[in-house]
C-alpha cells in the first residue's frame, strides 16, 4: 500500500480564527438540527401505530440515512474548526470518511427513488397499493438501497487503496470526498477516475431516471384531479419533493463527473455543502415536518408524555 504512513493536509473552509469560531457555531447548530429532527421523526414513526405504513417506513430509513450522511461529514468539520494552524489527517482515516460519505450518498439517492416509486403506486394504482407494497417488498426495497450504496462505496474505495500521495499533499476541501482526494494524488489515479465516472453516471442517472419517471406518472395522475384545490395541494407537495431531489442529483452528479478544468475550490465546497449538508437538513422539513400525519402523531406523543 503506497499510501500507508502518509498524512494529508485538509485545508477546510478557512484558517481565520474568527471565521472558524462563527462557522463552528453555525455548523454545530445545523448538525444538531439534522440529528434531532431526524431522530424525532424516527421515534414518532416507530412509536405511532397510525404511521406503520410503507410511506412512513421509507421516511424512517431516509431519516436514518440523513443522520449517517451528516455524521460522516460534519463532526470532523467541527473538530477541525477547533484546531489552530494546519489540519492533518492520516490517509487511512481520510479513506474511511470517504467510504462512509459514498455509502450514505449512494443510499440516499436510491432511497429517494424508492419513495418516489411508493408515491407513484399510491397515487396511480391506489386499489392495488396494499398488495403491491407488501411488507416483504418494502424490506427488499430498503435493503436494495443500502446494498447499492454499499456497492457504490466499495467500488470507489478499493482502487483508492493503491493511490500514491507525494510529499505534502493538500486536500482543498472540508472533508475527504473522492474528487478532491483524486486531485491531491500524484499518481495512480486513472483507474479510480474511470470507475468514479462510470459508477456515478450509471448509479446516478439510473436512480434519477427512475425518480423522474415516477414523478411524471404522478403529475399525469394529478392533472386528472377535477378539484383545483386538490391539484394545487398535490402539485405543491410533489414540487417541493422534486426540487430537493433535483438539487441533490444535479449538484452531486456535476461534482463527481465534471472535468478538471471546471473545478474550483469555492465551487467544489458549495456543491458539496448542497448535497451533503443542505439536503439532510431540508429532508426532514420537506418530507416529514410539513406532513400533517407526522405533526398530529408528534402532538399525540407529547400529550401522552404530558409535555403539552
Amino acid at each position: 500500500n503506497q499510501t500507508s504512513g502518509t498524512d494529508l493536509a485538509l485545508l477546510g473552509l478557512t484558517r481565520d480564527p474568527l471565521l472558524q469560531s462563527l462557522l463552528f457555531t453555525m455548523f454545530l447548530i445545523i448538525y444538531l438540527f439534522i440529528f434531532l429532527s431526524n431522530a424525532v421523526i424516527m421515534m414518532v414513526i416507530r412509536t405511532d401505530f397510525n404511521l406503520h405504513s410503507p410511506m412512513y417506513f421509507f421516511l424512517f430509513h431516509l431519516a436514518l440515512v440523513d443522520i449517517c450522511y451528516a455524521t460522516a461529514v460534519i463532526p470532523k468539520m467541527l473538530v477541525n474548526f477547533l484546531m489552530k494552524g494546519s489540519v492533518t489527517v492520516a490517509v487511512n482515516v481520510c479513506l474511511t470518511q470517504m467510504f462512509f460519505i459514498l455509502l450514505s450518498a449512494g443510499c440516499e439517492v436510491f432511497m429517494l427513488s424508492v419513495m418516489a416509486y411508493d408515491r407513484y403506486v399510491a397515487i396511480c394504482n391506489p386499489l392495488k397499493y396494499q398488495e403491491a407494497m407488501s411488507k416483504h417488498f418494502c424490506y427488499q426495497l430498503v435493503g436494495s438501497a443500502w446494498a447499492i450504496g454499499l456497492l457504490y462505496s466499495v467500488l470507489n474505495t478499493i482502487p483508492m487503496l493503491n493511490i500514491q500521495f507525494c510529499g505534502h499533499a493538500e486536500i482543498k476541501h472540508f472533508s475527504c470526498e473522492l474528487p478532491p482526494l483524486l486531485f491531491a494524488a500524484c499518481s495512480g489515479t486513472f483507474l479510480s477516475k474511470l470507475i468514479l465516472l462510470f459508477s456515478a453516471v450509471i448509479f446516478g442517472s439510473s436512480s434519477f431516471l427512475f425518480t423522474l419517471i415516477s414523478y411524471m406518472y404522478i403529475i399525469a395522475s394529478v392533472l386528472k384531479i377535477r378539484s383545483a384545490e386538490g391539484r394545487h395541494k398535490a402539485f405543491s407537495t410533489c414540487s417541493s419533493h422534486f426540487i430537493v431531489v433535483g438539487l441533490l442529483y444535479i449538484t452531486a452528479l456535476f461534482q463527481y463527473i465534471k472535468p478538471k478544468s471546471a473545478s474550483s475550490v469555492i465551487l467544489d465546497q458549495v456543491l458539496s455543502m448542497q448535497y451533503s449538508i443542505l439536503t439532510p437538513m431540508l429532508n426532514p422539513i420537506i418530507y416529514s415536518l410539513k406532513n400533517k400525519d407526522v405533526k398530529t402523531a408528534l402532538i399525540r406523543i407529547l400529550k401522552k408524555l404530558q409535555f403539552v
